[in-house]
């Protein structure tokens, strides 16, 4: 075995010292697994699976006596804080989305100049895979990780009823002119959908019927644009963009997800509210639910809302 092949191999500490070339000191966390619903194939819902993470950080040297102080040096707790952080804020299907994550909050360290992230699925067959990227501090645009905190926005829940009011056009003037981005919801069309064998693919088959709406909707109004990613809410929202929200994405990759049905689509709505703390829930044509988040009910054939 050459070297290069071996160095390609081994723990990420080795092949930091044999890149580097500028004196620094290392911190390491080896073989540190973890259990985790990661990703993109559909065997790999539902499921945890063992995830390994070896992480190397370079820190420049410290200047002067460390006199034992832990605040002067970068803890690895700081390491394990950003896996976690990363694991907890969604569900993830790439573990090269999750390195570049947790090698981007780490160099958010004062001390982090470069740093080593390999990872690895251990239960995937008698072997490992996974991937391994380094980033350093000149290389990564921190301020992309400094998460400003998004606008509040103003959920609408709209019934069938309502998606096919003559008023919809006139409610929508003026939802839009309130003070808060806009995010409209809905539920399944009142067309029966397809029954499945089995509850996951039954959710799947439910979320997708709120999709479909969501398009009718769209269809009426070419304001309103159906997003189903957070990327594209946050954009939408700093960008004055109305949205109906597409769930499956959302909720099939959350990791704390709804406790409610698709076919309860005010309840899923409630959660998602909060999920985005929202500024407030309005229900229009349907009863408001039970929410952590401001909510109130419009049972109305008035042009203008109240």
């Amino acid at each position: 075995m050459t070297d290069d092949i071996r160095l390609a191999f081994a723990h990420p500490s080795e092949r930091a010292e044999a890149s580097s070339q500028t004196p620094c000191d290392r911190i390491s966390l080896r073989d540190y697994i973890v259990e985790v619903e990661i990703g993109a194939f559909q065997q790999e819902r539902g499921t945890l699976q063992r995830v390994r993470f070896n992480v190397v950080v370079e820190v420049l040297p410290l200047s002067g006596p460390i006199d034992d102080d832990v605040d002067r040096i970068l803890s690895y707790d700081k390491v394990t804080e950003a896996i976690s952080t990363e694991l907890d804020a969604e569900r993830i299907n790439l573990l090269e989305t999750l390195a570049a994550r947790v090698a981007e909050r780490i160099l958010l360290e004062p001390q982090a100049e470069r740093v080593f992230v390999r990872i690895e699925k251990l239960d995937r067959g008698p072997f490992s895979l996974g991937v391994e990227i380094v980033r350093a501090r000149d290389g990564v645009d921190l301020a992309g990780q400094e998460h400003i905190e998004a606008p509040h926005p103003r959920m609408v829940y709209l019934s069938n009823e309502a998606i096919q009011s003559p008023f919809l056009g006139a409610w929508i003037d003026q939802l839009a002119g309130m003070d808060a981005p806009l995010i409209i919801c809905v539920g399944a069309s009142d067309v029966a959908a397809p029954q499945a064998e089995n509850a996951m693919a039954q959710r799947r088959v439910d979320l997708l019927a709120i999709e479909q709406n969501a398009w009718v909707l769209a269809a009426r109004d070419r304001r309103c644009m159906v997003v189903g990613t957070r990327t594209e809410l946050d954009w939408a929202m700093k960008n004055d963009q109305i949205c109906i929200w597409a769930p499956s994405k959302i909720v099939l990759d959350a990791v704390d997800g709804p406790s409610a049905s698709p076919r309860d689509a005010v309840a899923l709505v409630a959660w998602f509210a909060q999920d985005m703390a929202a500024k407030e829930l309005l229900v229009i044509g349907a009863e408001a639910p039970k929410a952590d988040v401001p909510a109130r009910s419009i049972q109305t054939v008035a042009k203008t809302l109240s």
